[in-house]
Order: C-alpha cells, then sequence, then structure tokens
C-alpha cells in the first residue's frame, strides 16, 4: 500500500478459523497457511505485545510466570493515563498514545471515535519505520478491527492478520492470534511484530477484576511465554538481539469498565526486556508514550525531532533534580482521599533548591502549604475531575503549588510561595534559556510569575501566566547582562482558594 510515496505490500487475512490451543506448550499448527513475511534485515528484532485493559496491579495476584519473569529481568515502569477532557481512558487513545509515542493533544484521538485522529503527523510506529527504515519486514496481529480501520497500528506493517472482534469470540482470537505470531516468529523471519490480545478488557468488562480477570491474566501469560518461545526456538536466534514489550491501553474499575478518571482506569504499565534494558528496574519516570521511542532506540533508529515524540527509550533516566526526592517522599497527612500507603509527598526541596514561604499565610492543608513536591498517582488523588490528571508531561517527581487545595482546611493569609532554582554560571555567555514542564490553571486574582536573579540581585519578571497551560514544554530565554557570572531563576505562585501550577523537567542552559 503507498505510504508518503513508499510502497509496502500487504496482505490482510481476515476471519480464520480459530483453534482451541492450550496456554503453554509447543508450537502448535497454525489456523491457516501463513502469508509470507518479507526478509527481515536486521538482527536487531523487537515484539511488541498489547494486552487491552491489563491492570498491572492485578497481575501480582494471577498466576503469570512469564509477565514475572519480564519484571525480573527486564524493567517494569507504571504511571496513570489521562483523562477527561484531554481524553477518556479508552483504548482509541490508549492504543494511540502506545502507537504513535504522543498524548492525545498532538494524536487527537479522545475516545473510541477517533475523531480528530491526526496519523498524517503522528503515525504508528509501524508506518514510522516502513517511512525512515523501509527494508524491515514488519507483522502485526489484532482482532481489535479499529486498530487496523482507523489507521491506529497496521499501516506500514508488511502483513497482516486482522480477525473480526466481535464481543463472542475475543478468547478464541486470542488464541489464534497467539499461534499465528508464534509460527510468523519461529518459521519467517520478522524485524518487528505487533500481537494484541483482547481478553483480559473482555472479562474485566462483563466480570470485573476478579478471579475470572485472574484466570483472563493466566491464559495471556501462557501466549507471552509461547511468543518468547518461539523466539527462542529460532534457528538465528544466537546471531540475534531480541526486545520483548509488553504494555496496556487503560486500566479498569474494580467492577469492571472504564473511560472516567479513577485511579484503577489509569493505570499503565510499560514492561520491556532486550539489550540494554535494565534488569529489575522499577523506574518511576515511564509514561505510556515510551513503548515507540523504546522500539526505535532498539532498533538504532535516533527520531527525528520534527516527529514531535513525548516519549522516551525505558532505559534512559531522567535527570530531573525532583525525582532524586523519590526515597524521601512521605504519607499523607491531613489529606483524607489518598490512602495510608502512597508516599507521594514532601516539602524539602532537591540539593541547591529552595522554597520562600516568609509571606505565606497559615493553617490550610499541610501538604500543600507552599511548593511541595510529589507524584502523579499522590497529587491526582486530592480531587478527580479538576484537571490534575492532565499533568501528562511531567514524570516521577515533580513541584507543585496548590492553593485549591491549600485552602481545604481553614486558613489565615493568602498563598504565596516562591520555588528558587540554584545558581548556574553565564559568564562570558550573552544569554540563558530555562526549559521546563508546566501545567497550569488560571482563576481570579491568581499570580504565577517566573524570575530571573543574576549574580544574586533583585529578581525581575521574566514570564507571567494569565490563562490554562495544559502540561506543555516552555523555553524561556532571557539576555545575560554584562559582568553576570550567574544565574537563578524563581517560580512565585499566588493567590487564595484558586487553581495551582506544576514545574518539572526544570533545565538552565548558558548559550
Amino acid at each position: 500500500m503507498p505510504l508518503n510515496g513508499i510502497s509496502r505490500r500487504t496482505v490482510l487475512a481476515a476471519g480464520a478459523a480459530t483453534a482451541a490451543i492450550a496456554a503453554t506448550g509447543t508450537l502448535a499448527a497454525p489456523a491457516q497457511a501463513a502469508p509470507t513475511l518479507p526478509n527481515g534485515t536486521s538482527t536487531d528484532k523487537v515484539l511488541v505485545i498489547g494486552m487491552d485493559g491489563l491492570r498491572h496491579d492485578r497481575i501480582d495476584a494471577a498466576s503469570a510466570p512469564h509477565l514475572k519473569s519480564l519484571m525480573t529481568n527486564g524493567t517494569f515502569g507504571v504511571s496513570l493515563l489521562y483523562a477527561p477532557p484531554m481524553a477518556a481512558t479508552s483504548s482509541g487513545p490508549g492504543w494511540s498514545t502506545i502507537s504513535t509515542g504522543v498524548w492525545p493533544d498532538k494524536h487527537g484521538v479522545k475516545d473510541n471515535s477517533f475523531a480528530g485522529k491526526d496519523y498524517a503527523k503522528y503515525p504508528g510506529f509501524l508506518a514510522r519505520l516502513a517511512q525512515v527504515r523501509p527494508g524491515l519486514s514488519t507483522y502485526a496481529a489484532l482482532d481489535w478491527k479499529p486498530l487496523d480501520t482507523q489507521g491506529t497500528v497496521t499501516p506500514g506493517a508488511d502483513t497482516k492478520l486482522v480477525l473480526d472482534g466481535d464481543a463472542d469470540g475475543y478468547t478464541g482470537h486470542d488464541a489464534t492470534i497467539a499461534t499465528e505470531t508464534e509460527s510468523i516468529l519461529c518459521h519467517q523471519n520478522p524485524d518487528v511484530v505487533f500481537a494484541y490480545f483482547g481478553n483480559t478488557d473482555i472479562v474485566a468488562h462483563n466480570s470485573g477484576t476478579g478471579q475470572k480477570y485472574l484466570d483472563a491474566i493466566a491464559v495471556q501469560d501462557g501466549y507471552v511465554g509461547r511468543l518468547q518461545a518461539a523466539i527462542k526456538a529460532r534457528p538465528t536466534y544466537a546471531a540475534e538481539r531480541w526486545t520483548v514489550i509488553v504494555a496496556t491501553d487503560h486500566g479498569h474499575a474494580d467492577a469492571g469498565g472504564h473511560g472516567g478518571s479513577s485511579i484503577e482506569e489509569r493505570r499503565t504499565f510499560v514492561l520491556a526486556q532486550g539489550p540494554g534494558i535494565a534488569a529489575g528496574a522499577r523506574p518511576t519516570d515511564t509514561r505510556l508514550v515510551d513503548v515507540a521511542a523504546t522500539v526505535f532506540h532498539q532498533l538504532g533508529i535516533t527520531p527525528d525531532p520534527a516527529w514531535g515524540l513525548d516519549g522516551k527509550p525505558v532505559q534512559q533516566r531522567s535527570t530531573d533534580p525532583f525525582d532524586s526526592l523519590q526515597s524521601s517522599l512521605g504519607a499523607r497527612v491531613d489529606e483524607t482521599g489518598i490512602p495510608a500507603g502512597v508516599l507521594g509527598f514532601t516539602h524539602t526541596a532537591p540539593s541547591g533548591w529552595s522554597v520562600i514561604n516568609s509571606a505565606m499565610g497559615t493553617g490550610g492543608m499541610t501538604e500543600w502549604r507552599g511548593w511541595a513536591f510529589a507524584t502523579d498517582e499522590f497529587w491526582s488523588r486530592t480531587q478527580r475531575d479538576q484537571s490534575r490528571e492532565l499533568n501528562v508531561r511531567s514524570r516521577g517527581v515533580f513541584a507543585v503549588a496548590d492553593s485549591d487545595e491549600w485552602a481545604d482546611r481553614a486558613t489565615s493569609g493568602t498563598y504565596d510561595s516562591t520555588l528558587v532554582t540554584p545558581a548556574y554560571g553565564v559568564s562570558g555567555k550573552a544569554k540563558a534559556r530555562l526549559d521546563f514542564t508546566t501545567l497550569y490553571r488560571q482563576e481570579g486574582s491568581q499570580r504565577a510569575e517566573v524570575l530571573a536573579s543574576f549574580n544574586g540581585g533583585t529578581p525581575v519578571v521574566v514570564k507571567s501566566y494569565t490563562a490554562d497551560v495544559i502540561s506543555q514544554p516552555q523555553s524561556l530565554t532571557v539576555d545575560v547582562p554584562s559582568g553576570a557570572s550567574s544565574v537563578s531563576f524563581r517560580f512565585r505562585y499566588t493567590g487564595s482558594n484558586n487553581w495551582y501550577w506544576t514545574v518539572d523537567a526544570v533545565k538552565i542552559t548558558a548559550l
């Protein structure tokens, strides 16, 4: 099929006969004659396994030895999704985020209608590979048909298996997808494979996340084991470098169902094992957009900045100073909606940073009295559906000034708190640039200002926020005065019972 001027040969297999297949065991005969893929050209190879609606916190309770082995021998990063109004916690936005490596405010998919999709600008990783490395041999197998008909996953694949995705057929289709993909891996030479298993989602919708859900996880875990065994059975395996990535598109409420803003519906994970990926790592800075970036990295492809990816490879750790606070985060003090076991906030600034609270009012919620440092799970639990769920471009620990939550207990005075960076050398430089990511909601007389101070002098306002900024990167450049040797920046937030401001990924560069 034509893709940006590149001719790709795609074979569509639809309505393949289902087969009863054991969850574990040796290679089974394919349900139909497998189409022939072009011969692969890379010794770096990637298998991406998508498991629909798989809550990572239920894997521990399931009989899932293969997933647990991947966790032991690979990197397992958990995180939370967005929620409306950015996008529903549904499959359309979730798989679009996984495939494209960008958040819904870029790829445009907000729900399962796929209205507003912009895959032309932000194509899926298989389509991107067809553009930049057309010699790769690629295969996709799935049975939720919008991933094909809407162009989410399959464009760019040399060969695809697309089965009818009716609700009564998902279990059988998972088995067929496992067998067909197993045969492709064992008997042909693909470079990149995407296999989709959907029964966990169907079971959760029908029965919640109890024992039947755990049983469905166990069956899909068996499919994971079979695909791994097929890779290891390849005659050329010793000369190949395989990466296996497992991810999900959204979570589920305990009783089943998703699309909303609860923590359980927002739960996602990225699990990866392969060359250069640390064993046993549990990073706090992984996000769902990292799947596509990891695929590219494992294939030796450096993304063009023009692609606008939001993701990064799973093995690439954050150098954000706020993330150094992870081990010192504490439990709730005044907040009642946050479970006691969730460790997620501190008022202690990173080394070299400081918080000025000399003009800060008294009383209020202890957690939010002045700038604090928190995780997504801790902060977004404070109050649902007030857009805290949209802080998607923050990773790990971030700085937050939240006058709305602070005012949920009796206060005196106003909210006035300033976060101060360390001083950075600028001797002999003409300009200094401040980069950071922010989520800001404006209300009433609330003020948010970024100030610059050279050589410890009087801070000067270089940026004021007067309107909402929904999780976007910011870049401010200031002139360095003659004779200045250092610069520090300040983030000052003032208000009363207004909204909030988050800051993350702060970087200062002398130019």
